[in-house]
């Protein structure tokens, strides 16, 4: 196990604060209240452990890296607490499987909780976080990691829940086959859990995985924090930080939500408001915010990133606390470059959530 020690940047509770707010907007919805992530991480660091990003680029070629994150849905993970360990269960059955030892957490999506989850299970081993993630965001299938996309297999695989069980996967045919049965298994164990990948290599975590998406998701949140502390516009702040667009704003007016197959699935319809006044929005929702269509014509979808806000605040909104009658702003977030090649869009391109007539246009090429 390598020392990295000297290279890591140590997070206080004001990057975990910036963090919640960052990461909230990343996620689109899903990955996880980050709230609830941010009570966790705050309180590992009043118990007197180090949450530590370590840079990609000062990883190893031959380094071990263990990804890790929540599976489930995010409306069970907002309504039962975890246990507090089910990462460091997953990463020590891990290790004891295949005789290793890792060098450092990887984080599966730098959406919501899952920022945090990586976080904390790596505080409680001793272990720094990369600072890089497999998504950029949040999505709601395992192969949807850009690991998998360009060619990691995830399996063996031990996923935990807070009762104490723990389940290896011990070799799966396809990626697609491990979320298949990793998300039969999650249901059996209430709905949510945490979910330890085999090891990765530095060499292809620094060519795969989205870089730098700690230091992005910190500097987005701080980014509204001061918009706040100096009374300016935090949407503005945050499209002008990503190049994104405010594509409307409006009021819930009706909202179909439930749990299915291991998801939280639904619609969120909004009435406009302001300069959107006369026309209709709709959110369809898989974990995340996936497609924005205004008056029945899509505006931005998957892979891109649709984000919901509290009109006013400019505080992201996660699925599982949606309300009818809150005032939100929706933006478009252009997605990273890894994601938006045709190798990446037969994964996680409109097509691959049940909509193929839809056709995806990069945001990065349009704004």
């Amino acid at each position: 196990m390598r020392d990295y020690q000297s290279q890591c940047r140590v997070l206080t509770e004001e990057d975990i604060d910036a963090l919640e707010i960052g990461s909230g907007i990343l996620g689109t919805g899903g990955g996880g209240n980050p709230y609830i992530g941010k009570l966790r991480a705050r309180q590992a660091i009043r118990e007197g452990h180090e949450l530590k990003i370590l840079p990609i680029e000062a990883l190893e070629d031959d380094a071990r890296i263990v990804a890790l994150g929540g599976i489930g849905a995010p409306l069970v993970s907002f309504e039962r607490l975890k246990e507090g360990r089910e990462g460091v269960r997953c990463l020590r059955a891990l290790e004891e499987r295949l005789g290793f030892k890792a060098d450092a957490i990887g984080c599966e999506e730098i959406g919501g909780q899952n920022s945090m989850e990586p976080l904390v299970t790596a505080a409680f081993a001793g272990l720094p976080v990369v600072d890089g993630d497999g998504m950029g965001r949040a999505f709601p299938e395992m192969q949807m990691t850009t690991y998998a996309i360009y060619g990691h297999n995830s399996t063996p695989s031990v996923m935990c829940d807070p009762h104490g069980n723990a389940v290896c996967f011990e070799h799966a045919i396809t990626e697609k086959w491990h979320e298949t049965m990793a998300r039969a298994c999650v249901i059996a164990q209430g709905g949510a859990s945490v979910l330890a990948s085999a090891p990765m290599s530095g060499a292809f975590f620094k060519a795969h995985a989205i870089p730098h998406s700690y230091t992005q998701a910190i500097g987005l949140g701080q980014a509204v924090l001061d918009a706040r502390r100096a009374h300016e516009d935090p949407i503005k702040a945050i499209c002008e930080r990503e190049g994104g667009k405010h594509v409307f704003s409006g009021k819930i007016n009706d909202l179909k939500r439930h749990f299915e197959r291991g998801f939280n699935v639904g619609v969120a319809s909004i009435e406009g408001l302001d300069d959107c006044r006369g026309s209709v929005g709709e959110i369809t929702i898989q974990n995340e915010f996936l497609i924005f269509r205004r008056d029945g014509e899509m505006q931005a979808c998957v892979p891109d990133l649709v984000v919901v806000l509290d009109l006013d605040s400019g505080l992201p909104i996660t699925t599982e606390v949606l309300r009818y009658g809150q005032r939100v702003a929706v933006l478009a977030l252009p997605c990273h470059e890894l994601l938006r090649t045709q190798q990446a869009l037969d994964v996680i391109g409109p097509a691959a959530f049940g909509f193929p007539e839809l056709v995806y246009r990069p945001l990065a090429e349009t704004a």
